[in-house]
């Protein structure tokens, strides 16, 4: 038997004001346990977590959470999450995930020794188990312009503006498992999804492991990150699209022959005719990216296309048949004129450094330099510890 505790607005002291298509009351549901008669006992200390909240949430660390649903942060509100918590999320698949509205923040600062997990409720969890954490920002996109908005894919909320500095809260130290369930009967999540999120958003020390989707995308936005790790995605590792322009730094990716790109990039998303503005061109520091080996047949790490510009610094790429995929006319132009460029670059035991597939005519010399003089990131020590290996 589940039951349920609906609290009066008047207790302040613990106040979770939630929202959703039938109620407006603040609900929070307990969990149950069998006794020995046969009957059912509540749990007081772990509570469902879904719906839209109104006011802030802040979680408490002597309790236990379980997402059961959507959780979505109105604009004006706060999810606070303390270090050490693991939560939950009912492996459900479909319409479980954490979305931070434009206006809204999420703080959740973890630590080396007490990181943040979300993760699946499954005793034998699998990717796609759940969504995973999406916040949306008002800081520049290219498929809209001005303070014009898009939707976003997962929870049909909008993002996108003229905010550069936009500040959707703080993340450090928290790893995302077993993401990428379908949401909405249609798109799937991935671990952590950045829609339009301004650089006055701290983000570091975050890890997507085992995610069904693409481990860490960027939806336009100038948010930037460092120390970033994603190891098994099924899908691609880092992504972007929709003029990104932020910059990430120490960045970590592990794939398997069965996963898809390390890294897949797009100027402009490919579901609109064209970018309204400039075409996304971050910046990426320090990178390693590992893969099976090209005696196992690894494809592509990275692969650049709809005119995706990019600055990339110390970069080792280990394992594949090929290290950059260069697609479409407008990528090939952004070599040509200096927006696309590689500088210390090591290629182990990759068949074909590079492919240009869009027909401009570069070397592989115009694309990438100081080929031999890369370190990439040393993710033995900033990684050790708090991650999955």
């Amino acid at each position: 038997m589940k039951k349920q505790l609906i609290l009066g607005l008047t207790l302040l002291a613990s106040v979770f004001s939630c929202t959703t298509d039938d109620t407006s009351d603040i609900v929070i549901n307990s969990t149950t346990n069998n006794n020995n008669g046969g009957g059912s006992e509540t749990d007081p200390q772990t509570i469902f977590l879904s719906g839209t909240y109104t006011e802030d949430l802040t979680l408490d660390a002597n309790n236990t959470y379980k997402i059961n649903g959507s959780l979505i942060m109105a604009s004006g509100t706060t999810l606070t999450i303390p270090a050490c918590m693991t939560i939950e999320a009912l492996a459900s698949g479909s319409n479980v995930y954490v979305a931070i509205s434009q206006g809204a923040k999420i703080v959740a600062n973890g630590t080396a020794d007490c990181p943040i997990v979300f993760t699946s409720d499954a005793s034998n969890p699998q990717a796609g188990d759940w969504g995973g954490l999406i916040l949306l920002g008002k800081a520049p996109i290219n498929s809209v312009t001005g303070t014009a908005t898009a939707t976003s894919e997962i929870a049909s909320l909008p993002y996108g503006g003229n905010v550069a500095d936009d500040d959707s809260g703080s993340l450090s130290y928290i790893r995302v498992e077993y993401s990428g369930g379908a949401a909405d009967g249609q798109s799937e999540n991935n671990g952590f999804s950045f829609y339009g999120v301004g650089n006055g958003t701290m983000v570091n020390y975050i890890q997507a492991f085992a995610g069904k989707d693409d481990g860490i995308e960027f939806f336009g936005g100038t948010v930037n990150a460092s120390f970033i790790s994603v190891i098994n995605a099924e899908d691609d590792s880092v992504d972007w699209t929709e003029g990104f322009s932020g910059t990430l730094t120490d960045v970590f990716i592990s794939n398997r022959i069965t996963d898809d790109k390390a890294i897949e990039a797009d100027g402009f998303n490919t579901d609109f005719s064209n970018a309204t503005g400039l075409f996304s061109k971050p910046t990426l520091n320090n990178v390693t990216i590992e893969g099976e080996g090209t005696a196992l047949g690894h494809s592509e790490a990275v692969r650049l296309r709809a005119g995706s510009q990019g600055v990339f610094n110390n970069i080792v790429i280990t394992g594949y048949l090929e290290g950059f995929d260069l697609d479409d006319v407008a990528t090939g132009n952004g070599v040509v004129s200096d927006d696309l460029q590689v500088t210390g670059v090591n290629f182990i035991d990759v068949t074909l450094n590079l492919k240009n597939d869009t027909t401009v005519n570069f070397t592989d010399a115009d694309f990438y330099t100081g080929q031999g003089n890369a370190t990439g990131t040393d993710y033995t020590t900033w990684g050790a510890g708090w991650t999955i290996n």
